[in-house]
């Protein structure tokens, strides 16, 4: 899954990095045009335990660029305190609207 988000991030001419806050990872931080963009990728979001790990180290991050975590998981949370989850089919088709 990370390796399909990364390279639908640089077919479509994001600068692509790999982040860290504090020693939290975060998978991908996209860059394009002075604009950014951070994703989470993970498998699905089966337990508490892992919401708190992919959102929490996308919620540390204090400036206000979208953030996002791509899942497998066909329900969806939506819009967890400011933070998109979307589905990989959604984000391949395109890159979601800021």
């Amino acid at each position: 899954m990370e390796n399909a988000v990364c390279l639908h991030l640089l077919r479509n001419q994001y600068k692509v990095f790999v982040g860290k806050s504090d020693e939290k990872e975060i998978d991908f931080i996209a860059e394009k045009d002075g604009e950014r963009i951070y994703i989470q990728v993970a498998y699905m979001l089966y337990d508490e335990a892992v919401i708190q790990r992919e959102f929490g180290n996308l919620m540390n991050i204090p400036d206000q660029y979208p953030k996002m975590v791509v899942t497998m998981d066909e329900f969806s949370i939506g819009n967890y305190k400011g933070i998109k989850q979307i589905h990989l089919r959604e984000f391949l088709s395109d890159i979601v609207k800021r």
